[in-house]
């Protein structure tokens, strides 16, 4: 116990004595080593535990003969943990990932407070002592009210202004610039969508669509409390449900967080890691418990229990400060906690970036890979930008993270573009109009600022000019718009295009088109550079039926179709799109020599053959006919495609028909070693070529695509939600009993081995003088010591 000299000293003292007794009770009852039991006056120290072995591991040198022990096979690739790598990345992951120790990690626990507590509006970041403030609210402690309008500036013409998905005809509360039925009706918080407040044109032909005139609302019918008239903010659930009562059906549940045709059921909202059981999710930002913080409520602050620190956090020894840092805002204590290189900074960039953008969403669907039923259950939705979710909260979850900037090898900056580009100009705050209405230029523009955020605000970005920062740019041309100031930093994207031939904007909407951005803005940097970037695969959602039919592992013989793609193949066909620019005209190159389906003037392909299937049609069998051909198409849209993802997935051999464009991995991967790759002049002579590979190779690619199918997953993130659920109910569904069987290398174990190999193999980090223990043998350090 702690024994006071017989000194003068004030009562404020005390308290703060007090509650350091606190902690170091919790700290003492929950962790190991047990701390001594007496105590310093004022200070304390608890033991670090000795590395293993009693000696850094880095002292050791097991001169390794990379050459000699992990040679190339007959693909020349080296084979790690299952996959093919490029033989130099195999053969530095075989003899030194796999031999990487723990090694102490100091972490900071915050103790910072924030003006007024951040007002109810907001979270405090217990370390820097600044306010997340939620949507709406701004001010050092989130005491200024925004008023975001729902409508742009009105004119006699445009009584409720110029048409946005937030337009307006009712009550708008402007924290979210949303539309809702407001006070006065029986139910004020049902919303008003898009067209449901207005009125709606005859179609002008039979069975065409309604047309909805934004310029003229329809309040006297949603408003109405008449039954035979075509009402909403009023209509009772009941009576609609028994057709008592009549109600307008164009309007509906958008919004997340509501579910039933009348939006009478409540449900869970999609937020970051659901808030990582430490807050309450508010229509997409975590409004942390005490003792929380951070964008999922996953940072501990001294307040908090120690027994229930995140695993990234745990084991650790912590140390008390002494009495010269007792003050009145307590900085916080020093937790050392057992880590593995490499480790990862994520930035808690301001709301704007990420949380506000989710919060604020329109549809319940966008930029988002999961929402939740009126029961609470995970809804997994086919969002392919899903995947900048799940990486963002794989990292913030993982052992890999850290707090502290000092010793972290990397720095991930969460803007995410998914729900820029999907939100632009749904709102006054998120309007295009000083963009030439480019989405491309708009999210140019976060990008730049979250750049001159962590420039102005963090002292990471100019150690290395941001050569260690990560950004990731899901759309559909990943990182062409990214501003020049941030090039020199690693991005992840879906779209490799090294602009080696396709050296503009390939996308066929022109919204999204980069090459009108001023150089100025973006640079004249390519869309990706090999020898820094990474291409990772989109999101797919988790089909429990193809993983416990074993698709991905059905033999050669079971496989029939030889060749298959199925997908939209432009102008020619029925429902297709008009541009002849969609996909760089490479599918209807395809469909052209072997289209399977009679185009709009009856005719089938020039070489179509029946064991060829090249079709628009999507089938309800989808995922089996995958799995019952041998190679598949995998052919851009606009921009990338999910194709490689699919054929992967359903153990086909990818066959890669778009020239100087990467694919997911392809630059660290053997390619060869489970992959076809024809130019886009080859394609006349596709099955000719697919006809010449021998049944030998075409069973080791085979087997190959069998090994690496699960780095095509983001199956971390569907396990920490498997493991939410699991939490919540007692019954598990499907998805979560099939994913939870599989354990190999995902998405996310692939990005960190990627991520540990170039910490010592990237050229630049040569001239870092760095002095750290990086829990390796010598030999795996020759490239920055």
């Amino acid at each position: 116990m702690v024994s006071f000299q017989s000194s003068k000293f004030s009562w404020s003292l005390v308290a703060i004595v007090g509650s350091l007794l606190v902690v170091v009770s919790v700290v003492h009852f929950f962790l190991t080593p047990i701390f001594p039991s007496s105590l310093d006056y004022f200070s304390a120290r608890f033991p670090v535990r000795p590395s293993i072995g009693g000696e850094s591991h880095e002292s050791l040198d097991l001169n390794i003969d990379f050459d000699a022990r992990f040679p190339e096979d007959s693909h020349g690739a080296v084979t790690y943990r299952g996959a093919p790598w490029k033989p130099e990345i195999g053969k530095w992951l075989s003899g030194c990932d796999s031999v990487s120790k723990e090694i102490d990690i100091v972490e900071s626990i915050g103790g910072r407070s924030c003006k007024n507590d951040c007002s109810g509006r907001g979270v405090c970041n217990k370390d820097r002592g600044q306010c997340r403030c939620f949507h709406g609210y701004s001010g050092e402690g989130c005491s200024e009210n925004l008023q975001l309008d729902c409508n742009l500036p009105s004119s006699p013409e445009n009584p409720y202004g110029p048409w946005l998905v937030s337009t307006c005809p009712a009550y708008c509360d402007k924290t979210r610039a949303m539309c809702f039925c407001g006070e006065g009706t029986k139910y004020p918080y049902r919303p008003v969508a898009e067209a449901c407040g207005f009125r709606l044109n005859t179609p002008s032909e039979p069975g065409g669509p309604k047309i909805a005139d934004w310029s003229k609302d329809d309040l006297e019918n949603v408003y109405t409390t008449n039954g035979s008239r075509l009402g909403w903010c009023n209509v009772d659930p009941a009576e609609a449900y028994a057709d008592k009562v009549k109600f307008k059906e164009e309007c509906d549940c958008k919004y997340d967080g509501r579910w039933g045709r009348f939006c009478e059921t409540p449900s869970e909202c999609s937020c970051i890691n659901q808030c990582s059981g430490n807050g309450y999710c508010r229509g997409g930002a975590c409004q942390c418990d005490r003792g929380w913080y951070g964008i999922d409520c996953s940072i501990p602050s001294v307040s908090s229990a120690i027994k229930e620190w995140p695993l990234w956090l745990r084991p650790s020894t912590v140390e008390v400060p002494d009495k010269a840092t007792l003050d009145n805002d307590f900085a916080g204590l020093k937790a050392i906690v057992k880590k593995k290189r490499p480790l990862i900074y994520v930035y808690d960039l301001p709301p704007d970036f990420n949380s506000h953008l989710l919060e604020g969403r329109h549809f319940r669907f966008e930029c988002v890979n999961r929402i939740y039923t009126e029961k609470n259950r995970t809804l997994w939705t086919s969002q392919l930008y899903g995947s900048q979710m799940a990486l963002y909260e794989s990292l913030l979850a993982s052992s890999y993270r850290t707090l502290n900037g000092e010793e972290a090898d990397y720095f991930f900056v969460p803007v995410l573009d998914s729900c820029i580009i999907t939100r632009a100009d749904d709102a006054p705050h998120i309007s295009l109009r000083e963009h030439m209405g480019l989405r491309s230029s708009l999210a140019l523009d976060f990008y730049k600022k979250a750049y001159e955020y962590i420039a102005h605000h963090y002292p990471y970005w100019n150690h290395t000019s941001g050569r260690d920062h990560i950004w990731f740019f899901a759309w559909d041309e990943g990182a062409c718009y990214a501003p020049k100031e941030i090039w020199n930093s690693m991005m992840l994207v879906h779209w490799g295009n090294t602009n080696t031939k396709h050296n503009h904007s390939t996308t066929a909407y022109w919204g999204d088109i980069w090459d009108s951005i001023p150089s100025a803005r973006r640079g004249n940097h390519p869309c990706f550079d090999p020898e820094k970037d990474l291409v990772l695969p989109a999101w797919k959602k988790p089909e429990p039926g193809a993983i416990w039919l074993k698709l991905w592992d059905r033999p050669l013989k079971k496989r029939t179709t030889l060749f298959y793609f199925n997908g939209n193949l432009g102008p020619a066909y029925q429902n297709g799109r008009p541009e002849d620019t969609y996909s760089m005209g490479i599918r209807q190159k395809l469909a052209a020599e072997f289209g399977s389906t009679p185009n709009k003037k009856g005719k089938l392909g020039r070489q179509n053959t029946s064991n060829v299937t090249v079709t628009p049609l999507r089938s309800s069998n989808y995922f089996e006919e995958l799995a019952s051909s041998i190679f598949c198409g995998v052919l851009p849209g606009d921009g990338w495609s999910g194709r490689m993802e699919d054929s992967i997935l359903q153990g086909c051999v990818p066959v890669i028909i778009q020239d100087g464009i990467f694919l997911p991995y392809e630059n660290i991967l053997n390619y060869r070693s489970f992959a076809v790759r024809i130019t886009e002049d080859e394609i006349p002579n596709l099955v000719k070529i697919l006809q010449g590979i021998n049944e030998t190779q075409v069973e080791s690619m085979l087997a190959n695509v069998r090994q690496i199918w699960q780095r095509f997953l983001y199956l971390d993130s569907i396990l920490l939600e498997a493991n939410r659920q699991r939490s919540l109910f007692s019954d598990e569904e499907d998805w979560s009993v099939e994913f939870s069987k599989l354990g190999e290398d995902d998405v996310f174990a692939t990005f960190i081995q990627l991520l540990h190999y170039k910490l010592h193999n990237d050229p630049w980090r040569r001239h870092l003088n760095q002095k750290k223990n990086y829990g390796l043998p010598k030999s795996c350090l020759r490239r920055t010591s």
